[in-house]
């Protein structure tokens, strides 16, 4: 494997692919998707791995720090950039405007981590969609109107008993107990219960 510049070329046939450093848009004021392939990632101290067809090498990628308020487009770009898409693990999308879990995140089923904290999602019923993950084990929403709620933290863990972390915290055997409590004691009226849309 040779490298003359600060990115490393490799071949998709390589039989064992190192997975590089994150691919790195935070703080790159995108307002949309649709604005990220206009743009160059963040250089950060480790080199960037490409494959000789450009796609990135890695298994995370951060979006963090930006203006967006949606995530309308953002299987397609992550699909278009990275060497394997359906090994992506962590993606950060904390600090933006998001107002909305947008369905396509659920395209790829590897995603372990995933960082939202910061945003203005509204109604905790957005994390229902986060269910088809079947890897999912760290979420961050913390920072969003929906921690406001009552019995918010409760509501999370019971639509998604595989967490082993939310918010920063370690998810106990005491959490998932009170979780399974609070869903028999209030989930349907609480499912039952819709905020109006800001939209």
């Amino acid at each position: 494997m040779t490298s003359n510049t600060a990115e490393e070329q490799i071949t998709p046939a390589d039989p064992k692919i190192k997975y590089g450093p994150p691919l790195d848009y935070s703080f790159k004021s995108l307002t949309s998707f649709t604005d990220v392939q206009d743009e160059d990632p963040r250089k950060g101290t480790h080199k960037v791995q490409k494959t000789d067809e450009g796609r990135v090498v890695t298994m995370a990628i951060k979006f963090n720090n930006n203006t967006l308020t949606d995530m309308a487009g953002i299987s397609d770009v992550i699909s278009s950039m990275l060497f394997n898409p359906t090994v992506l693990s962590s993606v950060d999308l904390s600090f933006n405007d998001i107002s909305k879990i947008g369905q396509e995140i659920c395209m790829f089923p590897s995603l372990k981590f995933l960082y939202l904290h910061g945003n203005s999602i509204f109604q905790v019923q957005e994390v229902d969609k986060l269910a088809t993950l079947p890897n999912l084990q760290d979420l961050t929403v913390h920072g969003n109107p929906i921690e406001e709620e009552k019995g918010y933290r409760q509501y999370v863990l019971s639509k998604l008993p595989g967490l082993k972390n939310l918010d920063f915290s370690v998810v106990t055997k005491a959490d998932r107990k009170d979780a399974a409590t609070w869903d028999k004691m209030y989930g349907k009226k609480r499912r039952g219960k819709k905020k109006k849309s800001q939209d």
